[in-house]
């Protein structure tokens, strides 16, 4: 940069761009963001539930199958619970709280996001109730979407779908024994009994996943319009070993990852997205973190290929790769139009603790435009979170009930009715449409903490309710974003991540 320019334009520029320097309260979007999944509650609701306009429901799921599959989470604004989905929002937010569980607990908020992963195992527990069954979705979205009902007065059909060795999902078994392997370390020195019996069900769920291969939406067609395994099951079952080894520490899952990494893409697959369907990026930072934590052993030329991978995904995230990804005029990060916030928040998770695995070891980040500092991916989640949070064109939080700026006709039952505590007067499945579906209205009860789709590619949003593909809430765009906002939070990197 020529050191006489002068820097009065470029502060003039800076001024006229109102969302270019907005100051965030990271621990009150942490606050809120955990409080969403206590929104998205099914089952017997606990006496500390902090959502107050949120009753019993799902009561008799399982029931005629002979199976106790009540409580769970519903996965955005219907009221269907799918097990894909469900699964890797357990992973991330396990995931989030191994990374950054200290700065969570130093926010008073770690109880909280282990009561919300708690409530998800639970219930995959239950959905296990032997070694090769496992329950992946109660109700249907075709039935669901028929309905506009609070899931308190839901009267659509809660059949139990399973797979099983005749019907395999090695996807849905792999991620559920991601989940399981993930939470078994948050639970360790808290609750040993339970972590144990976690790794116990993961233990089963990949012999599962492995030995009986195939994918879930074969078996479980009802969620192939919904939850479609466009990737197949190869990305999941690396995906668990990474989680089974970093759990366990069996020397099996590390040679699994070893042999296995090449012939199941694992090594081959360079990605520009991260999400419920697509593993092959989490694989590759987990296995990049094995590398430099020095347990590659005899595998070390495998792992260094999964690791180029990984850097691959981190280069193309700001934009100093082969194939960079696209970003709106505005700075998002832009993959598809419907609920794109899923991608922005899983993968600006990835880059925050890519950036302090290398940091702790260290390293830089080698992209195809020169080496760089592991500071800069930091900046991209940062830069991601705060357009999230309000920093962009519109001046929109994405985030409900955070900033005066957010959303108010979201596309959810719950929030879009009124609280059956107010008014227990029962809601017909067609109703919901007439009375409340299409109210110009704001929704009548906050949903505090859910992160929606998010703009289109030119920044634009729309908030109207029967906007799905932009004002839809996910578990899983709130999951990987708990890791981010309690590290961003800290202030500071200043504690190893490579250490166990």
């Amino acid at each position: 940069m020529e050191k006489s320019m002068s820097m009065a334009p470029l502060l003039l520029m800076v001024l006229c761009l109102p969302f270019a320097l907005g100051w965030h309260d990271y621990n009150q979007a942490l606050s809120k963001s955990i409080l969403f999944f206590e929104a998205q509650r099914s089952g017997y609701l606990p006496h500390n539930q902090r959502v107050t306009w949120r009753a019993n429901s799902g009561l008799n799921d399982g029931k005629a199958s002979g199976v106790d599959l009540v409580g769970g989470y519903y996965d955005a604004g219907d009221n269907v619970k799918f097990g894909l989905p469900m699964a890797f929002t357990i992973t991330m937010m396990s995931w989030s709280i191994i990374e950054y569980g200290k700065p969570m607990a130093a926010n008073g908020e770690l109880g909280h996001a282990m009561e919300a992963v708690k409530w998800g195992t639970d219930y995959l527990i239950k959905a296990h109730p032997e070694p090769y069954v496992l329950y992946g979705e109660v109700g249907d979205g075709n039935t669901d979407h028929y309905c506009w009902q609070r899931p308190e007065d839901m009267t659509t059909d809660r059949h139990a779908y399973k797979i099983d060795p005749s019907n395999p999902g090695s996807d849905l078994a792999g991620e559920t024994a991601a989940a399981m392997a993930a939470a078994s370390i948050v639970f360790r020195r808290s609750n040993p009994a339970y972590s144990s019996e976690l790794l116990h069900h993961a233990y089963q769920l990949f012999d599962f996943a492995d030995k009986y291969r195939g994918k879930y939406d074969s078996s479980i067609t009802v969620a192939q319009k919904y939850y479609r395994s466009v990737s197949g099951y190869n990305d999941e079952l690396l995906w668990a070993a990474a989680w089974l080894y970093q759990a366990s520490n069996n020397q099996y899952y590390l040679n699994y990852l070893g042999k296995n990494g090449d012939s199941m893409g694992g090594t081959g697959w360079a990605m520009t997205e991260f999400g419920w369907d697509v593993k092959y990026a989490g694989v590759q930072t987990l296995v990049a973190k094995f590398l430099m934590q020095g347990k590659a052993g005899m595998h070390a030329p495998v792992f260094e290929r999964y690791h180029q991978k990984a850097e691959h995904f981190m280069c193309s995230l700001i934009g100093k790769g082969t194939r960079n990804v696209q970003k709106t005029p505005g700075g998002l990060m832009f993959r598809q139009r419907w609920n794109n916030m899923q991608f922005v928040t899983s993968a600006s998770f990835l880059a925050t603790v890519y950036s302090d695995y290398l940091a702790s070891s260290r390293g830089t980040l080698r992209c195809a435009a020169g080496n760089v500092a592991p500071t800069q991916l930091i900046s991209f989640a940062k830069s991601q979170v705060d357009y999230l949070l309000g920093d962009n064109p519109r001046g929109t939080s994405y985030m409900v009930g955070y900033g005066n700026n957010f959303p108010r006709q979201v596309h959810h039952r719950g929030s879009s009715i009124v609280s059956i505590k107010v008014d227990s007067k029962f809601i017909a499945c067609r109703q919901g449409y007439a009375a409340w579906y299409t109210r110009k209205a704001s929704d009548p009860n906050v949903l505090t903490g859910a992160v929606v789709g998010g703009p289109d590619a030119y920044d634009n949003f729309a908030d109207e309710r029967d906007n799905y593909e932009q004002t839809e809430p996910a578990t899983y765009n709130n999951a990987p974003l708990l890791g981010i906002l309690a590290r961003l939070g800290s202030g500071h990197s200043g504690y190893n991540q490579l250490l166990p």
